[in-house]
């Protein structure tokens, strides 16, 4: 991974997810800096990585070659418009430089507008598993982004997880639904398991252990078996006439792969309806 100056303005969960991996991946502490109002935050991330901090924005990306954007997506414009201003007083060239935006709905043409003109934007869709390095990150890059800084963008994210580019902008809403709202899908299957779990007489710690562990050992069934497709893999589990395939049963007669659908289409249309709001 080639080395630039990284600015971070935020000092969140994902922000320290990124830094946390790039550092532990030995990117080097003193080419990251992150911003943020809290100065409580700053000081975690200083004592946890050793980066540099600022509660000053300007003061964050006037050195930065890269400017990642991990603000709330209501505060953006705010920031970017006050960052922009004390830019052109300070006569800093924003347009030099790369911002990494990972801000749910807001789009490229809006992330310029609050910048005041076109600049090269990359926009990333991480999910909450990056908290343990075992993210899901969509990309999505402009045709004015250079291939170096799209290898870049894909390292940054590389250090939570893994990374799937999408060919146009509308891909990130599908990310959205596939990647980024996922775990709570399977956050909420799980606790209908833990739910019935009880009510069947296990305890409370036991029925969360035996779904945790039962979620966790499917999951890495998959990963260890890329050559055999997750039909296969269910098909394996489910004996003809056993106690699975009446289970299986209940979930195709009930519906589950059309509420599925149903389910991820509603999250795209409302990423659609979110890049209308700010």
């Amino acid at each position: 991974m080639n080395i630039k100056n990284i600015a971070f303005i935020g000092a969140g969960n994902m922000s320290k997810s990124i830094i946390g991996g790039l550092v532990e991946k030995g990117y080097p502490a003193n080419n990251i800096t992150a911003a943020n109002p809290s100065q409580g935050k700053l000081d975690a991330l200083q004592t946890a990585f050793n980066i540099n901090i600022t509660q000053d924005n300007l003061n964050a990306v006037t050195n930065a070659d890269v400017v990642v954007l991990a603000v709330k997506p209501q505060l953006m414009n705010e920031m970017l418009q006050r960052l922009t201003q004390d830019a052109n007083q300070a006569k800093l060239d924003l347009s030099k430089k790369l911002f990494i935006s990972i801000a749910a709905g807001l789009p490229v043409a809006r992330l310029n507008e609050m910048l005041g003109a076109e600049h090269q934007i990359i926009r990333t869709m991480p999910n909450t598993p990056s908290l343990l390095g075992l993210g899901m990150t969509g990309l999505y890059a402009p045709q004015n982004i250079s291939v170096e800084d799209k290898t870049f963008a894909n390292d940054l994210m590389a250090a939570v997880g893994q990374t799937a580019w999408v060919e146009d902008e509308a891909g990130i809403d599908k990310i959205i639904a596939v990647a980024g709202s996922a775990p709570a899908y399977f956050f909420l299957f799980m606790e209908s398991l833990e739910q019935e779990a009880k009510a069947l007489g296990f305890s409370d710690t036991d029925a969360r252990n035996i779904v945790q562990q039962v979620a966790l050992g499917s999951a890495q069934m998959v990963c260890h078996n890329q050559e055999v497709s997750l039909a296969d893999l269910r098909a394996q589990v489910t004996s003809k006439g056993g106690t699975t395939a009446e289970a299986i049963k209940v979930f195709e007669d009930q519906g589950l792969r059309d509420i599925s659908k149903q389910a991820m289409h509603a999250a795209i249309k409302r990423a659609e309806e979110m890049a209308k709001l700010f």
